[in-house]
C-alpha cells in the first residue's frame, strides 16, 4: 500500500512536467529539453532559499519564476538569434547545470528540520502519506483547470495558432515571437514549481535531479493520448495527469514484481519499454 499511494504521489507531482511538456512539445511544437535543468532549478531555489529562512511561499514562487525565465532565455535564442529549438534548449540545460552549483554551492540541500509548504499537514490526524497526495491532487485539478481556462482564453488560442501554423498567425497579426517565450515560460514554470515541491516533499535538492525529465514528461504526454484520446485541450490535459500517474504505478509494479526480476537499476530500462508501449499501441489500433 505504501507502494501504491507514493506512486500516485510521484504521478502527481510529475503530472506537473508532463503540463509544461505539452504545452511545450504539444502546443507550440517547440522539443523542449530545458526541463532537465528547469526541474533541478525549481528544487535548488526553493530549498537554498527556505534553508536560509525564506518563507516556502515566496521561496516556492521564486522558483517558479527561474524556471520561467529558464524557459524564456530558450525560446529568445531560437527566436532572436534563429538558433534550432533543439540546440537551444540543450544549450540552456547545460548552463543551468552550472548556475544550479552556484545557486546552492554545493550539489545537495537537505531540508530536514525546515519548514516547508506541507509542514502544516504533520498537526493532521491523516497519515502523511496521505496527506500528501491528498493535497497534490487538489492542487493538480486547480492547476489543470487553470491552464485548460488560459489555452481558451485570445492569448491561449493564440499560443495554440502560434504551434499550429506560425505563418498563418504571423498574417493574423500575432506577435509569433513573444508568444513563443511566453509559452515557453509557463511551460517552464510548471517544471520548476513541480522541482520545488519535490525538493520540499522528499526533504532535499539535487543539482542532478533533473536526469531523464524530459523523458518523463513525453511519457506522461504519451500514455495520457493512448489512454484519454481526443484532440481538446480539456482531454489532453486530463490525459497528462492520468498518463503519469499510470507511468508511476506501472514502474512501481514492474520494480516490485519479484517475478519479473528487476531492481532499481532498471528503471531506465522500464521507462523506455514503457514509452516504446505507449507509442506502438495506436498504430496497434490504426491498423485494425
Amino acid at each position: 500500500m505504501t507502494a501504491l499511494l507514493g506512486a500516485v504521489e510521484l504521478g502527481l507531482l510529475y503530472s506537473l512536467v508532463g503540463l509544461g511538456v505539452y504545452l511545450s512539445f504539444r502546443i507550440l511544437d517547440f522539443p523542449d529539453l530545458t526541463v532537465d535543468g528547469s526541474f533541478p532549478l525549481g528544487s535548488v531555489v526553493a530549498a537554498t532559499l527556505i534553508v536560509q529562512g525564506v518563507h516556502p511561499i515566496i521561496a516556492t514562487a521564486i522558483a517558479i519564476l527561474a524556471g520561467g525565465l529558464a524557459g524564456a532565455c530558450t525560446a529568445w535564442l531560437t527566436v532572436q538569434f534563429k538558433i534550432l529549438n533543439l540546440l537551444s534548449s540543450i544549450l540552456t540545460a547545460i548552463a543551468l547545470y552550472s548556475i544550479n552549483l552556484r545557486i546552492a554551492g554545493r550539489p545537495n540541500v537537505p531540508l530536514l528540520g525546515e519548514t516547508t509548504l506541507f509542514s502544516p499537514l504533520s498537526e493532521l490526524s491523516l497519515p502523511r502519506q496521505v496527506a500528501i497526495p491528498l493535497v497534490l491532487a487538489f492542487a493538480i485539478v486547480f492547476i489543470k483547470l487553470a491552464l485548460d481556462w488560459l489555452l481558451a482564453t485570445d492569448w491561449g488560442l493564440s499560443v495554440r495558432a502560434t504551434g499550429a501554423n506560425p505563418t498563418m498567425a504571423e498574417a493574423a497579426g500575432i506577435y509569433t515571437g513573444r508568444v513563443t517565450i511566453l509559452g515557453m515560460a509557463l511551460s517552464n514554470s510548471l517544471v520548476a514549481l513541480a522541482g520545488a515541491l519535490f525538493a520540499q516533499i522528499y526533504g532535499f535538492a539535487d543539482v542532478a535531479l533533473g536526469v531523464g525529465t524530459i523523458v518523463l514528461g513525453l511519457a506522461a504526454v504519451i500514455i495520457g493520448e493512448t489512454v484519454i484520446p481526443g484532440k481538446t485541450v480539456v482531454r489532453a490535459t486530463l490525459g497528462v495527469v492520468c498518463g503519469a500517474i499510470l507511468y508511476r504505478l506501472a514502474v512501481a509494479l514492474a520494480l516490485n514484481a519479484n517475478f519479473i526480476g528487476l531492481k532499481a537499476q532498471d528503471l531506465n530500462l522500464v521507462t523506455a519499454v514503457l514509452v516504446a508501449i505507449a507509442l506502438i499501441l495506436p498504430q496497434i489500433h490504426a491498423k485494425h
